[in-house]
């Protein structure tokens, strides 16, 4: 695997090594000593698939709040997406500031993201796939969202969203004192 730092500390693009032959090719889409010697988390309790239908389908911003943040691995495995990622560590030299990446079943490109990050992605193409490994198992009362289109943030989404959950459209805005004190 190869490592890419992203501009926001801690969190990496990972790009598979591929072993090419005849037959296809075969790579590793995690190791747990590669993962340590980066200081990503090594150990994932949860895995997820989310199965999108139309393209311009939003889904975001996501995270759970301390003590159950969790660090992601998110992969596409069909189709394509745009996928935004927001650094809310309290003191990070990178707080509040987005990266986004298009990954697509075609690169088998993943984005790793560590505790502290909300995440979010849009579909590129009808019938995309994303699967997703975490950290720490999904906790209902620690679930937090935010705008996917908070001005605070800025975020530059590639277009509008055509589909969203009424849930993801009343995320609030940006609020340090109500939505970010459980954080890191």
């Amino acid at each position: 695997m190869i490592f890419r730092a992203t501009p926001l500390p801690g969190a990496f693009l990972v790009e598979l090594d591929p072993h090419v032959d005849s037959r296809g090719l075969f790579a590793r889409s995690f190791c747990e000593r590669e993962f340590a010697e980066h200081g990503l988390a090594t150990h994932f309790r949860q895995g997820n698939v989310s199965w999108n239908q139309r393209r311009g389908t939003l889904r975001g911003m996501h995270w759970q709040a301390a003590p159950h943040g969790e660090a992601k691995l998110v992969r596409c495995t069909a189709g394509a997406i745009h996928d935004v990622i927001v650094d809310l560590r309290r003191g990070s030299p990178t707080r509040l500031r987005w990266f986004a990446a298009e990954l697509d079943a075609k690169s088998r490109l993943s984005l790793y993201l560590p505790a502290g990050f909300a995440h979010g992605f849009l579909t590129l193409a009808d019938e995309s796939e994303v699967s997703y490994l975490m950290s720490e198992s999904h906790a209902p009362g620690a679930a937090r969202g935010l705008r996917f289109d908070d001005p605070r943030l800025g975020i530059a989404w590639p277009a509008s969203p055509s589909v969203i959950s009424d849930q993801d459209l009343g995320h609030p805005a940006f609020d340090e004192n109500l939505l970010y004190g459980d954080l890191p």
